[in-house]
């Protein structure tokens, strides 16, 4: 189901007054890629999205200090969208992603929305769109004694087909998806108990990212209705599989996916190697925002089918990048997967820095290591390192002495992000340092 997305006033306010919408949420984003919201009664849209809407920006995680508070959100028209569950209920709603803006009337260089689109801005005048893939897995949780904890929906497994609420409440949140107007393309269970992922169509990375923060704010809401909880932690049970949001990539030209080339070994071009070998060189310092918890780490540790090397490879699920099989028929959906990401990124600053790590590989011509054929997953530490394959940053502060020293990152975030979003995630990383956690006192605590 494709929904035509709104392109003046005129269509917004008509789409409003049919589904009777009695409050609309501008939406957006702070470093952290948290949704926020400011929201207005409908007899204000029109004047809002005329002359914008003024929040105190002080308040929000990255943007700005007391002294410079005022800022202004400017409404992305093809953005707006109705509440679908919101219908039929006393505040029927609507949602509308928004530009966040400064009184001068410039762009805030802190918004992750404008970042990304800088990023865009930066292949299009080489002549290249980006497209990207992400896919998404997330746990539901019960509830015990009233309060959210860990303890799984479900007692299925990879594509299970089960016959309790589990399926129902996946297809309830495709349905939801829908009617925003994500174009759903399959829904499953994945490998853990609780553990499911919904795929959507690939897209350009603006759309996309805008669509990503719509997936958690739909599977959330919806899990919310049935009394449980959805969740997009990296790793919220110990000794099961985290969730992750491996990303495909592709890069068009005039219509053409350049990522393909008939006359290459098996289909892959020369910028598609270069692009690859930008990824691979920055993702130490990438790392930093495409996993950017305490917790992100705990997922990326040897076993759990999560990336830990850096290595690529054809047809090989166990590489940090991996290049599904190229159909000669359809060399349109020639991509390279990015299987490190997981869902707790901001997914505007996650999409820039892959952009910019990728165009950098590109412009500075670089050449990937040789495609690693054999299953990582099983490879020592030192078995890799044997191999001349590098691993992943071990934990967050790891990951952020990498960033602080990438001047093509740094670059692509800009100095104000990058000030606030060490600071945001130091702050988290000394904060993890001081906790005693169970394991520490069960291990010690008699033994010493």
């Amino acid at each position: 189901m494709v929904i035509e997305k709104p392109k003046t006033k005129e269509e917004v306010l008509s789409l409003a007054n049919e589904a009777v919408v009695k409050f609309v949420k501008m939406q957006f984003t702070d470093v952290n890629g948290f949704i926020k919201a400011v929201t207005i009664p409908i007899q204000k849209l029109g004047n809002a999205i005329d002359d914008n809407v003024w929040f105190d920006g002080s308040s929000v995680e990255g943007f700005t200090r007391i002294a410079e508070s005022d800022m202004f959100l400017k409404p992305d028209l093809a953005t707006f969208a109705i509440v679908p569950w919101t219908i039929g209920t006393d505040t029927p709603s609507a949602r509308i992603i928004c530009d966040v803006y400064m009184p001068n009337g410039e762009p805030f260089k802190g918004d992750p929305r404008y970042i990304l689109k800088k990023q865009i801005k930066r292949a299009e005048d080489l002549g290249y769109t980006y497209y990207v893939g992400p896919e998404l897995e997330f746990f539901i949780f019960k509830k015990e004694n009233g309060d959210f904890s860990p303890l799984p929906f479900d007692n299925a497994g990879y594509f299970d087909q089960t016959m309790d609420l589990a399926g129902d409440i996946r297809g309830q949140m495709s349905l939801m998806l829908q009617k925003f107007g994500l174009d759903v393309e399959a829904l499953h269970h994945e490998v853990a108990p609780g553990q499911h992922e919904i795929n959507f169509k690939y897209e350009d990375a603006l759309t996309q990212a805008d669509n990503v923060c719509t997936f958690k704010y739909v599977v959330k809401s919806i899990a919310r209705r049935y009394d449980l909880h959805a969740t997009f932690m990296a790793k919220p049970v110990a000794g099961i599989n985290g969730s992750g949001m491996h990303c495909n990539q592709s890069l068009f030209k005039d219509g053409e996916n350049v990522f393909y080339d008939s006359e290459q070994e098996k289909g892959l071009s020369d910028i598609a190697r270069n692009f690859i070998a930008g990824q691979l060189d920055h993702v130490k310092a990438m790392t930093a925002v495409l996993n950017p918890t305490v917790n992100s780490y705990k997922r990326l540790v040897a076993g759990y089918e999560a990336p830990v090397y850096i290595a690529w490879g054809q047809e090989n699920r166990s590489t940090l990048v991996r290049i599904p099989r190229i159909s000669k028929g359809s060399p349109k959906s020639t991509r390279c997967e990015l299987r490190s990401p997981d869902p707790t990124c901001n997914p505007y600053l996650a999409f820039a820095v892959m952009i910019a790590a990728g165009l950098d590989g590109m412009e500075r011509e670089l050449t990937p290591p040789e495609p690693v054929n054999e299953n990582v997953f099983e490879l020592s530490n030192d078995d890799a390192i044997g191999k001349g394959v590098d691993i992943l940053p071990n934990n967050l502060n790891h990951a952020l002495s990498y960033l602080q020293e990438d001047e093509v990152l740094k670059k692509a975030l800009g100095a104000h992000t990058l000030e606030m979003y060490m600071k945001a995630k130091k702050a988290d990383w000394l904060k993890y340092k001081a906790q005693v956690t169970t394991w520490e006192i069960e291990q010690y605590l008699e033994l010493y």
